[in-house]
């Protein structure tokens, strides 16, 4: 699982122009399953990202969480997050879980991550999406095998 953590002001997703899911101060979350993913790895994943400390407190220091700011959280699946660019300039994406499985795992997240955040809103699993945001900081996190 590979999962990139971007720090918002707001952010949305469209499908067809139409907007799917709209977040203000949060994450924008892209989502990228792996061949090998399970539940119980996508339990980790979650876990360490909600506990993430990247808000800023009135130091200015990154210590404060998802829950600590009442952000919000936009996830969006991402398979080209398992682009293999190792051959040529094409790149290959047979790391990506299976469409039904990743599909599986992404709605699974957005469930589990729904009992703790209040603001959960997604794309359209598989559809050509338009993601918009503002990023704060910038402040981008990767999450993946090195986390387990």
């Amino acid at each position: 699982m590979r999962l990139l953590i971007q720090r918002v002001n707001h952010a949305d997703v469209k499908v067809d122009g139409e907007t799917v899911g709209s977040i203000g101060k949060g994450f924008l979350v892209l989502v990228g399953v792996g061949q090998n993913d399970t539940r119980e790895i996508a339990d980790k994943y979650l876990k360490k990202m909600l506990g993430l400390r990247i808000f800023e407190d009135a130091n200015g220091k990154t210590n404060l969480s998802l829950a600590d700011v009442n952000g919000e959280l936009l996830m969006v699946s991402q398979f080209t997050l398992y682009a293999n660019c190792k051959k040529g300039n094409r790149p290959s994406f047979i790391e990506a879980g299976a469409p039904d499985q990743a599909n599986e795992l992404y709605e699974y997240m957005l469930k589990e991550a729904a009992k703790v955040v209040p603001v959960v809103q997604h794309g359209v699993f598989g559809a050509d999406m338009k993601v918009s945001l503002e990023n704060d900081g910038p402040f981008t996190v990767m999450l993946d095998e090195s986390i387990l």
